[in-house]
């Protein structure tokens, strides 16, 4: 089974736990004065602090600190009292070989986020620290074992981030997928971090075991540790669990490691034991004292958030009842605004998300809340068929307008429903066999049948007939036999 279908094995449960690190949205580094810009010259974005001099200090960046409370309240943490620690391990990009991190006491608490089919799925904790430098090894195939020799590039040492370590909640590769894409929405929506998975700036770690369906206690992780884009996470989780399913069935063991993801050959490769915390020595970081935001300050930031993404979609489905998956794409293209104010003037709610969800995948361009309200008002008042309506829409993306007058400059004009009825009668004539199976079908074969009817006026009137009307007719002719 290729890695790229696998997205489930019998009999087997797969358990995802993610851990995501994203940069956060600073002028300068988590503590000190260097620059926190990206794609810099090699070793350009520096200072005594980032390359660890001796003689040279932390000093906490409050930037970073309130960021991190906006994190903690989007995901609905308990934002506490946090302190730093040293987690010491041999760092090959930091030169001072050890990270500045949080153990035992983060910033942001126990915590969710809500995916937009409304699952739950739990936050552990999402903790401050800084970034380690980059390596880039020369030779071979990029790896430390084969290269002839390695580079440093300290631009990113120190640079703040979020550590968000979510619980073992996710079931699928598409579960997992879902919650990266929903955190970096919000991310990006509350100003965090960019999100750019493709400079770095936000990165997945993804822990992975299997179980047998039905059991309760979990199996022994792996950690898999480069994956930069969703497509490699959906990958990454498909190899993984599989190659645990086939060691567990030949009756070997799992051990519990870290793991390489290579995107090239489409598999992980072995990198280390898994540490444990205390294999990392961590201890209080002497050099910063305890960080204690206010209660005032955490009010004032909670009031300065925007809509979050899941806020909005609830908003979007409490005005009209509407498809989850149709809400969700609504906020996803940044389009829920112009939706729900087209409603507030009175536009149907279906056709309004129909249009979003099929006409509208480059957003609204010059389109106004005014102009969509009028046009679906001509569309569900049958002076436009969709057709139309699609046609003088992208009209007013691209343009602007009133859409009585674009729809004039077309020369659109709806048909007679008499008009209409001549055309099915003569198209029922001329296929009868097919008449036959739409009035004594199921449901299956009448909305196949309808298809077929409704294509071939369309097909007629070059898209002038209102397919809602010619259903319409169709229907009463089938009752009226």
């Amino acid at each position: 089974m290729s890695p790229e279908t696998c997205s489930g094995i019998d009999g087997w449960e797969v358990v995802i736990g993610l851990e995501v690190h994203a940069e956060l949205a600073t002028a300068t580094k988590l503590f000190s004065g260097a620059r926190n810009e990206f794609g810099g010259e090699p070793n350009t974005q520096v200072d005594p602090v980032s390359l660890g001099l001796p003689g040279s200090l932390p000093v906490l960046n409050e930037k970073a600190v309130e960021l991190a409370i906006r994190v903690g309240l989007a995901l609905n943490c308990v934002v506490q009292p946090s302190e730093f620690a040293r987690k010491n391990y041999f760092y090959p990009d930091m030169p001072k070989d050890f990270q500045i991190s949080q153990f035992d006491q983060p910033i942001n608490g126990e915590g969710w986020l809500e995916l937009p089919d409304g699952r739950r799925i739990g936050i552990e904790r999402a903790h401050l620290e800084e970034d380690t430098g980059k390596s880039t090894h020369v030779g071979g195939g990029g790896r430390i074992h084969e290269a002839s020799y390695s580079l440093v590039d300290y631009n990113r040492a120190g640079v703040p981030l979020i550590e968000i370590v979510g619980k073992p909640d996710l079931r699928s590769a598409d579960d997992a997928r879902a919650y990266v894409s929903e955190l970096r929405a919000i991310l990006v929506t509350i100003g965090a971090s960019d999100g750019k998975m493709e400079e770095g700036s936000m990165r997945v770690d993804c822990n992975v075991s299997v179980r047998p369906v039905g059991e309760e206690e979990l199996g022994t992780r792996c950690e898999v540790k480069n994956i930069n884009s969703l497509r490699s996470l959906g990958r990454a989780i498909a190899y993984e669990s599989r190659r645990q399913v086939d060691l567990i069935t030949l009756g070997q063991k799992v051990d519990q490691q870290t793991r390489h993801w290579n995107e090239e050959e489409g598999r992980t490769h072995t990198l280390r034991s898994k540490e444990e915390a205390f294999d990392y020595r961590y201890f209080p970081e002497p050099d910063l004292v305890p960080v204690v935001p206010s209660t005032e300050w955490i009010d004032q930031i909670r009031m300065a958030m925007p809509l979050l993404p899941g806020e909005r979609r609830h908003r979007l489905a409490e005005e009209a009842d509407i498809r989850p998956e149709a809400a969700a794409l609504a906020v996803e293209r940044g389009l829920d605004d112009l939706a729900l104010a087209a409603m507030d003037l009175g536009a149907d709610p279906a056709r309004v998300l129909v249009h979003v969800e099929n006409n509208l995948a480059d957003g609204q361009g010059t389109l106004t809340a005014d102009g969509f309200a009028a046009l679906v008002a001509m569309e569900t008042g049958g002076e436009l068929t969709a057709t139309q309506a699609k046609t003088v829409l992208a009209d007013l993306v691209s343009s602007g307008g009133d859409p009585a007058l674009v729809a004039a400059a077309h020369g659109f004009e709806a048909m007679e429903s008499s008009e209409l009825e001549g055309l099915v009668e003569s198209l029922i004539a001329d296929h009868p066999e097919d008449w036959e199976a739409f009035v004594g079908g199921d449901e299956s074969e009448r909305k196949k049948k309808s298809g077929f009817f409704v294509g071939q006026i369309m097909k007629t009137t070059k898209g002038q007939a209102d397919g809602r009307l010619v259903n319409e007719i169709l229907e009463r002719r089938s009752t009226s036999r």
